[in-house]
């Protein structure tokens, strides 16, 4: 049995996933300490200024708080002129920007990384808010500065009404059914579908993390792209055996029946349809957001095998492996990649979140080549091991 987290008020992973995830939500008082004091309002208001952050700045009209504009990134200073009383700015992909963020996420362990969505800070004054609302994705939603409001009501799902005429798909009422003020360090797991009502209570930031899953209809347009790489199925098929006439103008049940046995011939080829599937899911969120590498080579690396660096994985990349008859796969930003043999094991670990020392244990070439080729691709970086929090 898996011990208690302090992340999910003392209860296990286990009864977590069996008695929460996707089903009901969850309060945790004080359940991440840590994330208080990360980012302050004036940090998110910087940063929602930079190139390539993706932002969007929300507000309600004074004389009829019911009228909502939006605006989305690039921000500029101007777009904070005359502001309304109720506003609220929204980042996403902090975590990418804070590795003090990114490492929270291993408070969360419990959900696989492919899950990962991003995290999203939300900063308002007192009053703001988006909206009633509900996700298609599971959220933890975890206060780092100030206080907020949060209502939760009932569920929903595709057929759900909106309110016509407004930028944002908001809720016309909640049967409210929960009703807290959540303090820095406070968490709320709300489940997909899970209608929720977030306020200000003063000058607040509010962090979300995002678990989101794939649609099919993305699964099978990849899955579709994988099967145009194949030059064989660029041929036209052979006729089916033809014994009897038919009218000119009739496609026959039968050779509807042949043509989508042919597809579904190619769709029993389990290898193209997992490589599909995880190229997709390994893909980055905000590609935009990783760094240019600088180009290094394996004499680099040797030299600092000795001066204290941590290989980790970079935050705004994604890295994963399928495991099948002790053989490890894996893809890294939306392509499957190669390496030896021997980096495996610890290219696994990268990708499970750990940090690994770069010292003399990784000392053969093979392993060093490996790890330059993935650094110049930004899969991986190299951080000063004080550095690792």
């Amino acid at each position: 049995m898996s011990q208690p987290l302090d992340v999910l008020g003392g209860i296990s992973a286990e009864q977590f996933l069996a008695e929460y995830w996707q089903k009901k939500p969850l309060l945790v008082r004080n359940a991440l300490p840590e994330i208080a004091g990360i980012l302050e309002p004036d940090d998110v208001m910087e940063l929602a200024l930079e190139e390539n952050i993706t932002a969007r700045l929300i507000k309600q009209k004074d004389r009829d708080p019911n009228q909502w504009s939006v605006k989305s990134s690039p921000l500029l200073k101007a777009d904070f002129q005359k502001m309304p009383k109720l506003w609220t700015l929204l980042v996403q992909a902090v975590d990418h920007y804070s590795f003090d963020l990114a490492e929270l996420w291993k408070k969360f362990s419990f959900i696989p990384q492919w899950r990962r969505d991003d995290i999203m800070v939300s900063y308002a004054p007192k009053g703001g808010s988006v909206g009633k609302h509900f996700d298609f994705y599971d959220v933890f939603l975890v206060q780092g500065h100030g206080h907020r409001r949060w209502q939760l009501g009932q569920m929903c799902d595709a057929e759900t009404d909106f309110i016509a005429g407004q930028p944002l798909k908001l809720l016309p009422e909640m049967d409210v059914h929960f009703d807290e003020v959540l303090a820095p360090g406070d968490m709320l797991y709300v489940p997909p579908g899970l209608s929720h009502y977030g306020v200000a209570e003063d000058d607040c930031l509010t962090f979300s993390f995002g678990f989101r899953m794939p649609n099919v209809a993305d699964m099978m347009d990849r899955v579709c792209d994988k099967f145009s790489e194949n030059p064989a199925l660029k041929n036209p098929l052979l006729d089916i055996i033809r014994d009897q006439q038919s009218a000119i103008g009739q496609l026959t049940q039968n050779e509807l029946e042949y043509l989508k046995e042919k597809i579904f011939e190619q769709l029993q080829n389990s290898t193209v349809i997992e490589d599909a599937i995880v190229s997709l899911i390994s893909e980055p969120k905000y590609p935009e957001n990783i760094p240019d590498a600088e180009e290094i080579g394996t004499g680099d690396l040797e030299d600092a095998l000795e001066q204290g660096y941590l290989l980790m994985l970079e935050p705004a990349s994604r890295l994963l492996y399928t495991e099948q008859d002790d053989e490890l796969l894996f893809w890294a930003n939306g392509e499957s990649i190669c390496i030896s043999e021997q980096f495996a094991p610890y290219l696994k670990k990268l990708a499970d979140g750990q940090a690994i020392a770069l010292d003399e244990t990784l000392f053969d070439q093979d392993i060093l080549e490996d790890i330059a080729e993935l650094m110049n691709e930004s899969v991986i970086m190299l951080l000063p091991s004080e550095s690792e929090s």
